[in-house]
């Protein structure tokens, strides 16, 4: 039997999906949330939130993601960072994968995936967990409710979580598998219950479609001036970076918090919700993401609570520190009601640097821009990939390389032909430590990043007095107000100096050693930087 409101002439049945059990289309939450309820996938808490855990996998799996090779992308994929699976082989899972859904219960959400009318895909959603479509509810963009009774999807993804995949018989790496046809335009997921591969599916989508287009995907979040789209900023960053929370600022109107385009009208966000980080969440650095944990469908992903009063443990990261709450953009009181910006002001390239070598912030260079957006360096933070239990200094190119089908340059070209174009102002933020390495040194205050973030935004650093650190030879602003001018040196935060200058020697070797990859792809005034 079929349930909720759906295009008549494209029911499952009409994609090739037969012999199922019940078929729900397009619950709305309360209808999802007591359906989860009834089948045992989790608790509801304080204020209506739904809390879930979600087994072996806390974090997303990279290596067993995979693009279909065809001939029509065999040309513009990044297969160094790619895994490929032969087209034969992804018939053979997608076979198995739906006989094996047969006589189950299955929800679907019909989805847009971008704000922009104009560079939007339609999205179909296939979930045999009620709260997954929840969660992907909040995470796209829904039509309106009339919408979908025309509604075709451009991709469907089907993610089954009880269904293991045969590695040998399918291609794969493991029983886990995440795999995307271009040409069919389906993703199929399976034996993970980790929410965040259905996201990043469509973040990977999108960043395959839009550069042919001319428009630059970003792994960012983004902000606006009130009642001034213009003065937009972006945040670049990968998670745990800093994105989400520094990019709800109240004093800002939130564009959205990961992922978004820049095409030639400018910045719109990809998603309808957040998906934030609650390791350490406090309703003082934090009030607004905070409020969300106790509003009614929000989804509470792998956290601990009181089993009596739901109280929530922002601390206990026993279960994962990867802990995340997902929620729809408009419980941000200040969220852009169209989730669109202009041409960004300010870039900003978030790092968090484990090594305690950078400062907390950098006015960079067009040249410079490109460098560190092509190096991408952060660490890792624990949780955020299985296996990752504490901060890995890493390279991850264009701040998102799990989730970038195409070649570094191609995302590169694109954002500095648009910084070029429309004159922003890129900046380089450490949130990672000070006074010493992880381990040795403390995090980077917030207190200090949100000052630091405010005086670039609002023009104050336009004309302060700058220093050319010697390590990297960026501009580095000697003192900002309301900041300690001892935190704006990182040098000076060490008590062994020659310790400091022996890790930043470190560092500055890695870029190099990394960056060789990019240097036959790359213009001059960039490889000037590369070589110092």
């Amino acid at each position: 039997m079929t349930f909720g409101r759906v295009n008549p002439q494209f029911r499952l049945e009409d994609q090739g999906i037969e012999g199922l059990g019940n078929v729900y289309y397009n619950l709305m939450e309360p209808a999802l949330i007591e359906a989860a309820l009834k089948r045992g996938e989790g608790k509801l808490g304080k204020g209506g939130a739904f809390l879930v855990t979600t087994g072996k996998y806390t974090g997303r799996s990279p290596k067993d993601k995979f693009i279909v090779r065809t001939p029509t992308v065999e040309d513009s994929i990044w297969w160094e960072n790619n895994a490929p699976m032969e087209a034969e082989a992804f018939d053979r899972l997608h076979a198995d994968m739906l006989e094996h859904m047969k006589g189950r219960d299955y929800y679907v959400q019909d989805l847009v995936g971008g704000a922009d009318p104009a560079n939007a895909i339609d999205v179909r959603v296939i979930s045999e967990l009620a709260w997954h479509n929840l969660f992907i509810r909040h995470m796209l963009r829904r039509p309106d409710r009339e919408d979908l009774d025309s509604f075709i999807a451009d991709f469907t993804i089907i993610n089954c979580p009880t269904f293991k995949a045969d590695p040998e018989k399918h291609g794969c790496r493991t029983e886990t598998v995440i795999a995307l046809n271009f040409d069919k335009k389906l993703i199929l997921i399976g034996n993970t219950e980790y929410a965040g591969e259905n996201k990043k599916s469509v973040f990977t989508l999108l960043n395959y479609i839009l550069p042919g287009k001319g428009i630059m995907a970003m792994h960012c979040s983004a902000n606006h001036a009130p009642n001034n789209p213009v003065d937009t900023a972006v945040f670049f960053g990968l998670s745990g970076t800093g994105k989400t929370t520094l990019s709800a600022d109240p004093e800002r109107v939130l564009i959205g918090d990961d992922e978004h385009g820049w095409s030639d009208r400018g910045t719109f966000n990809f998603e309808g919700g957040c998906y934030a980080k609650t390791i350490n969440l406090s309703p003082e650095a934090e009030p607004e993401i905070y409020a969300t944990t106790e509003m009614f469908g929000t989804v509470i992903e792998n956290m601990v609570f009181d089993e009596e009063t739901f109280d929530l443990d922002f601390q206990d990261d026993s279960l994962t520190a990867n802990m995340r709450c997902a929620y729809p953009l408009h419980y941000i009181s200040n969220a852009s009601k169209t989730a669109l910006g202009g041409h960004p002001k300010n870039i900003i390239m978030l790092t968090c640097d484990a090594f305690g070598v950078l400062p907390p912030i950098a006015r960079l260079t067009p040249a410079q821009a490109m460098y560190h957006f092509l190096s991408g360096f952060t660490s890792k933070v624990a949780g955020t990939e299985r296996g990752v239990t504490e901060p890995e200094p890493t390279f991850s190119t264009c701040f998102g390389a799990p989730f970038m089908p195409r070649r570094p340059e191609a995302y590169g070209n694109l954002l500095r032909d648009k910084i070029a174009k429309h004159g922003a102002t890129c900046w380089l933020v450490n949130t990672g430590w000070t006074g010493g390495a992880y381990g040795t040194g403390s995090r980077m205050p917030i207190k200090a990043t949100r000052a630091l973030l405010h005086a670039a935004l609002e023009g104050k650093l336009a004309n302060a007095e700058f220093r050319k650190d010697p390590n990297f030879g960026f501009e580095v602003p000697v003192s900002v107000e309301g900041v300690p001018e001892l935190l704006l040196d990182p040098r000076k935060t060490w008590d062994d100096k020659a310790a400091y200058d022996a890790q930043a020697q470190k560092l500055v070797q890695m870029f190099a050693d990394n960056f060789e990859q990019y240097v036959p792809y790359i213009d001059d005034d960039v490889k000037a930087v590369a070589i110092g």
